[in-house]
């Protein structure tokens, strides 16, 4: 079985040696490592060079700055080359640490499901553990539906996964309009053997003003506008026909509910059925009674009257 690692870097000279030297102190170590940087202008680019000879790095270099989801799709691309069904596949963040174990305990562990993720430390810029788990802190649900996951809403993060190589067939290509490349992953691994959450703490997990990817600022209604943005590629995507008839209905309704609130003030009574009946799978991360009759009344609010008159943004 091999090991693959696809790095994403863009100017990430500051924290970019800690995050490979990690991975030379891996106690099970990558067959090959893919690092593809998004047109860095400081050394990022440099620092990978010096590392060649203690890591089996291949580095791509962009001209120009494509985004995140180029970088790892085209990582993934040459991974699907290289590699057997079995092989296994990491994500890898620039400015991460991954803790020594990594590798030998998920590659262990994955068994036979198509991916599993596991649990963080997280550090602030300088290094130091600001939380024991981020697992935790962000309140990550150790599982979701797939029609939860239709949704647009995620408990996975890339840099804590690891997947078997087969998968690629169905992750490939990553269409253009998904927003995240680990949140559509994900999908993937549901129309196939599934995923599981392990225990173990994997990395730390840096979060810092800079991050590509962290703790999200977006508002409201730019968060409604993704979930709509993404919905609407998976029901255009090849893997919408894998998926179940159940969740294909869903998926087309929750495009319909999204498209409403966007157009009208407040919706018709009629959705009262479906949207209690999904709930669940809606607003997965809610778990007391009263805030989900708070949030099905809610989902009745059109976006403009939210706005209006919810203080929302």
């Amino acid at each position: 079985m091999k090991i693959c690692i696809t790095l994403a870097t863009y100017n990430g000279e500051k924290y970019l040696a800690q995050m490979l030297d990690s991975l030379v102190a891996q106690t099970k170590q990558a067959d090959v490592i893919i690092a593809v940087d998004d047109g860095s202008k400081d050394s990022t680019c440099e620092i990978l060079e010096r590392y060649k000879d203690k890591l089996p790095l291949e580095i791509t270099k962009f001209e120009k700055n494509r985004g995140h989801r180029a970088s790892f799709s085209t990582a993934l691309e040459k991974a699907s080359k290289l590699l057997a069904d079995d092989d296994l596949i990491f994500l890898a963040d620039q400015d991460d640490i991954w803790l020594p174990n990594k590798l030998e305990v998920m590659s262990q562990k994955i068994d036979d499901n198509s991916m599993i993720f596991g649990d963080a430390e997280i550090i602030d810029g300088d290094g130091v553990v600001t939380d024991s788990s981020w697992r935790k802190k962000a309140c990550i649900v150790e599982h979701l539906s797939q029609q939860a996951l239709l949704t647009g809403y995620t408990n996975v993060t890339g840099c804590m996964v690891a997947f078997k190589a087969r998968l690629l067939k169905t992750v490939l290509p990553i269409p253009q309009d998904v927003p995240v490349h680990d949140q559509w992953i994900t999908l993937c691994a549901t129309a196939e053997n599934g995923y599981r959450a392990i225990a173990d703490k994997v990395i730390q997990y840096r979060i810092h003003g800079n991050n590509a990817i962290g703790e999200g600022n977006k508002t409201w209604s730019e968060k409604l506008q993704t979930n709509l943005q993404w919905a609407k590629a998976v029901r255009g995507s090849s893997v919408f026909e894998k998926l179940p008839d159940e969740s294909r209905r869903f998926l087309d309704k929750f495009v319909q509910f999204l498209e409403l609130r966007f157009s009208h003030a407040f919706l018709s009574p009629l959705w009262f059925v479906w949207i209690v009946r999904n709930a669940r799978n809606i607003y997965p991360q809610v778990h007391s009674a009263p805030k989900m009759i708070a949030r099905i009344l809610f989902s009745f609010v059109g976006v403009s009257t939210a706005k209006k008159f919810f203080n929302k943004k």
